[in-house]
């Protein structure tokens, strides 16, 4: 139980520092013409997210049985 809510927590967490990414790179008046650093940032919210879905797929599965 206690793995479970930790990775529930880490799976919010990490969900929202990638909201946070991605509506501050929308945000930006210059969105439409990629520039080196919106890149990295699209780049680190994308792997934000892919993180967060491996949590909530962690998740859902629930834990392993050996």
């Amino acid at each position: 139980m206690q793995n479970r809510r930790r990775l529930g927590v880490s799976f919010g967490a990490t969900f929202f520092v990638g909201l946070i990414g991605l509506f501050s790179l929308m945000q930006r008046p210059r969105f439409a013409s990629y520039h080196t650093v919106d890149v990295i940032q699209l780049l680190a919210t994308g792997m934000c997210f892919g993180v967060a879905l491996a949590g909530l797929i962690a998740l859902v599965r629930g834990p392993r049985t050996n």
